[in-house]
């Protein structure tokens, strides 16, 4: 059977474990279904997720000239403090930015290669560790806006990685650790305008990927050098499509390309 669509990140849904899908304009893809099957992923075109023209992908699914346009990929989304929708001042689309930016927002540890911290609106937690592979999250603070949660974040990152390695996460080279320790030695760097959302109570959150077998040597697959690729499903973990022959295939760093996924 052989699907077409153009690639966006796989919706997920947290469960034991996390249940991935790849989501076509008029189809869908449980992708947990498709353990230990034989997939081929084709490259046909590039479309880009804003103007839907068949130009080159630049960054996070758009062609060159819509990256440096829409307001979904201004350089707040990679750097939350760059923010300003709370003082009314626009970026890029004043309406956009105060829809996104002013909602709100935690600050987070997530251990998917070691510690590290990170941002993302509430209606994100736990979607956005998934995407990120992690197999333990903690909330640190609860803040109303981007901007609180994007200062909190330079704060943090003297003591503590805001990257993650993804072929550490990948070949699950992991330790746990105790993120409620964590959360408590770096209370005391949380920014004086952030204090007062810090959350105490809650416990860590654990993540279980459907993964049969882990890379030892994770090669990634580039579509634009190997156009067409063909190996059996071994797991899936973060945004990763994950291979018997060590290859993984990123799905969220190939949004705006349509590809046909061929199951034998």
């Amino acid at each position: 059977m052989t699907y077409q669509g153009v690639l966006t990140k796989m919706e997920t849904e947290y469960a034991a474990p996390i249940q991935y899908y790849l989501v076509f304009e008029s189809d869908f893809i449980n992708m947990n279904q498709l353990l230990e099957k034989t997939i081929s992923i084709e490259f046909v075109r590039y479309q880009c997720l804003n103007c839907g023209l068949d130009k080159p992908i630049y960054r996070q699914g758009f062609c060159k000239s819509c990256f440096f346009d829409v307001p979904q990929a201004a350089d707040w989304i990679m750097r939350p403090e760059l923010s300003t929708a709370h003082l009314g001042k626009e970026d890029r689309d004043l309406e956009y930015e105060k829809k996104m930016q002013l909602q709100p927002h935690i600050v987070y540890l997530a251990n998917s290669s070691s510690v590290k911290v990170g941002v993302t609106r509430k209606s994100q937690v736990p979607t956005r560790w998934i995407d990120q592979g992690a197999h333990e999250a903690i909330e640190i603070v609860e803040v109303p806006n981007r901007y609180l949660a994007g200062i909190t974040e330079v704060a943090l990152k003297d003591y503590v990685s805001d990257k993650t390695n993804w072929r550490t996460m990948l070949k699950n080279d992991i330790e746990d650790e105790n993120l409620v320790e964590w959360r408590e030695r770096l209370k005391q760097y949380i920014p004086d305008e952030a204090k007062e959302y810090f959350i105490e109570s809650n416990s860590e959150t654990n993540l279980e990927y459907p993964v049969h077998q882990y890379p030892l040597k994770p090669k990634s697959l580039n579509l634009g050098k190997t156009p067409s690729y063909q190996g059996v499903l071994k797991g899936i973990k973060g945004q990763y499509l994950i291979f018997e022959d060590q290859t993984v295939f990123n799905v969220r760093s190939n949004e705006g390309l349509v590809v046909n996924i061929t199951i034998q």
